[in-house]
């Protein structure tokens, strides 16, 4: 049982049914299917479109994760690229990585579940993977245009091997939150509180770490370090004795 199509008047009015703490005016296109919604949202951009704007796929065919991982994008998931408005200058803005994954984290949470972020950019339930995140700062001037993020997250889709959907996770296999249009008016609201919370570097690096996903060792440089906590700019701290190490991943 695949459920109804996605369209966009379906995820409107599923955002209209969330609560509106921090709302954002978006523009929404849905296609049935594409190659790649950041493809598409580039193109949508480059005719003028301004955020926030959201470019949802029922089936994606060849996205794109970390260092250009393919995505598999089945329906019934929520396959989805923003456009969101962010600080012009980053230097005091908070981690785009980390802010979107806390917003769409605290979306999870409302449901009753315990999302784990696995740094840099996943979003884990019972250890397996949910969703991942891909995000982007587009720059003009020296200064900020505007923020870009890429996620992916399994609804009642199949799950690749490893990964867990939110049906299984809420234990019934069309849960009604599961379905992609609900389940895309959430991921939304999580980026807009993402964005409302763009200014608060610390509040989400602090907010994030406590559902920071630690794993019981990382290798770095042929060494086994812990995991420390997260810096305000999203950089993960490894510590290994007195010595102190901090990874960053740029996007």
């Amino acid at each position: 049982m695949a459920g109804p199509a996605l369209k966009a008047a379906a995820v409107a009015a599923a955002l209209r049914q969330l609560p509106l703490e921090h709302p954002l005016p978006w523009r929404l296109k849905v296609l049935p299917l594409c190659a790649s919604t950041e493809l598409e949202l580039e193109r949508w951009l480059s005719s003028g479109a301004q955020p926030p704007l959201a470019l949802l796929a029922r089936q994606q065919r060849f996205g794109h994760g970390q260092q250009g991982r393919v995505w598999q994008s089945p329906p019934g998931g929520v396959w989805l690229s923003a456009a969101v408005p962010w600080p012009a200058q980053p230097g005091g803005a908070a981690s785009l990585s980390l802010a979107a994954a806390l917003g769409i984290a605290l979306q999870l949470e409302a449901l009753g579940l315990r999302p784990q972020i696995k740094w840099p950019n996943d979003l884990l339930l019972e250890g397996r993977k949910l969703a991942g995140i891909l995000p982007r700062l587009r720059w003009r001037g020296g200064q900020v245009r505007h923020a870009q993020l890429g996620v992916g997250i399994n609804g009642h889709n199949r799950a690749p091997t490893g990964a867990i959907n939110l049906a299984e996770a809420l234990g019934q296999p069309q849960h009604p939150q599961a379905q992609p249009a609900l389940l895309a008016a959430r991921v939304l609201r999580g980026l807009a509180w993402a964005a409302a919370a763009s200014a608060q570097p610390e509040l989400v690096r602090r907010q994030a770490e406590q559902r920071l996903w630690l794993p019981e060792w990382l290798e770095h440089e042929g060494e086994r370090w812990s995991v420390d906590g997260l810096e305000a700019d999203g950089g993960l701290r490894l510590r290994r004795g007195t010595a102190v190490a901090l990874l960053q991943r740029q996007f």
